[in-house]
């Protein structure tokens, strides 16, 4: 194993290794769970409440995460991370087996209850991982560390629901697959625990902030920034529109006709499509007119899921999904740059917080506007007004928002170098 690694300290690589196998666990059960709420209520208003209840918790602590990474060692609150999505894929498990006796309606808040736990996790996980790597690893080697570990991510995005769909498919339906998923966050528990680096918390800048100050100073730089406001709103209202994973489930079983084990590629695509692209987007090739790019694959973003939306055969659907999640990355990929580069270093936490509440959670709020759009419009035709939102959106953003269109990412690096 040393020999493929890089030479990185031992209890990074102990991380590494627990955010594979935790993002693998969470990425097979957000499929089963889609799958089995579709199985218990055939309404695809159900499958946007699932979204609704990740994000509100994952929206609401956001902010307080942020400030309590910056307080407190992060190591410890990564530990909480964990703990709370074991919980949450324990009851997820629990409520297939017949321990309560759940009642059809019982088990459809059982799956709630276990995406809410999912959403409490989520606001503490991104601030919690960007504090500790930097600490583990060698400023010189920090680069490495994170191309390492969002490497390992992307893998982890693909496999994931590819494994969760076909366990679900052949292994008997929600009891094993979500046993599995309990045993890897076990797993995860059990190295987690093997980090012996404890760092301290990050020496405090300045006098002490009053709690609402400090709570409340990284959406205050964000929102008076005139280049991170509009990047962040572009890429929300993009995802919050324009995304289609709510539907998936619906696709799958009525309009693809492939079932779980389809579920799982049609999920695992837009990774693939975003691990492919990331490679290329080492090479730098989109820095000096990373605006223009920017804009460019967001419209890209929303003519690939306009196309999921109407289609009805398994492999354009797919080709869609991959390619949307390729022009995804590099959007990504640019927003992330400038904001590391535009934030002050005792804010990156805060800041970090920010940025999850725009982009992490405008996917859970995505599905569940997708959810209600299904309901109220249909399946398709939901898809297609999110599509047709989030293209008129890029437009739109590119006359207001002249800033973001000129964005450079190589004078955002001499300005901060000097």
């Amino acid at each position: 194993m040393n020999s493929f690694l890089p030479p990185l300290p031992a209890d990074f690589k102990k991380l590494m290794t627990n955010r594979f196998l935790f993002y693998f666990a969470v990425e097979m059960q957000a499929v089963i769970l889609g799958w089995h709420m579709w199985d218990l209520t055939q309404d695809p208003l159900h499958l946007g409440f699932i979204g609704l209840a990740e994000a509100v918790p994952a929206l609401s602590l956001a902010m307080f995460a942020g400030v309590l990474v910056d307080r407190s060692r992060p190591l410890q609150v990564y530990k909480l991370v964990v703990y709370f999505s074991f919980l949450s894929a324990f009851i997820m498990f629990a409520s297939n087996e017949g321990w309560f006796s759940l009642t059809h309606s019982g088990q459809v808040w059982a799956l709630y209850a276990s995406s809410l736990m999912t959403g409490t996790a989520r606001a503490f996980s991104q601030p919690s991982i960007y504090a500790l790597v930097p600490r583990l690893v060698p400023r010189s080697l920090v680069p490495k560390a994170s191309a390492w570990m969002g490497s390992t991510m992307q893998v982890s995005r693909i496999a994931g629901p590819a494994v969760g769909g076909l366990l679900y498919g052949f292994a008997g339906g929600m009891g094993p697959t979500a046993g599995v998923v309990c045993a890897l966050l076990l797993i995860c528990i059990f190295i987690v625990h093997s980090i012996r680096s404890n760092p301290e918390p990050s020496p405090r800048v300045g006098e002490r902030e009053h709690w609402w100050s400090e709570l409340t100073s990284g959406a205050r730089f964000v929102f008076t920034h005139g280049l991170l406001l509009p990047a962040l709103t572009l890429d929300m209202v993009s995802v919050l529109f324009g995304g289609v994973t709510a539907l998936l489930p619906i696709y799958a079983s009525e309009i693809l006709f492939v079932g779980p084990q389809g579920l799982g590629a049609l999920r695992a695509a837009p990774a693939v499509g975003a691990a492919l692209v990331s490679l290329w987007m080492t090479k730098g090739l989109v820095r000096e007119k990373a605006g223009t790019w920017l804009f460019a694959c967001v419209f890209a973003f929303g003519l690939c899921n306009l196309v999921f939306a109407l289609s009805t055969h398994f492999w354009i659907s797919f080709i869609a999904l991959l390619a949307s999640g390729g022009f995804d990355s590099v959007s990504a990929i640019v927003r992330s740059s400038a904001v590391q580069l535009v934030s002050p270093d005792h804010m990156r936490g805060r800041i970090s917080s920010i940025n999850a509440m725009f982009i992490g959670s405008s996917n859970e709020l995505g599905e569940f506007e997708s959810g209600v759009a299904a309901k109220l419009l249909g399946t398709v035709q939901s898809a297609v007004f999110g599509a047709t939102v989030s293209l008129a959106t890029v437009v739109a953003m590119f006359f207001i928002a002249p800033r973001l269109r000129r964005l450079n990412l190589r004078e955002l690096e001499e300005a901060t170098i000097s």
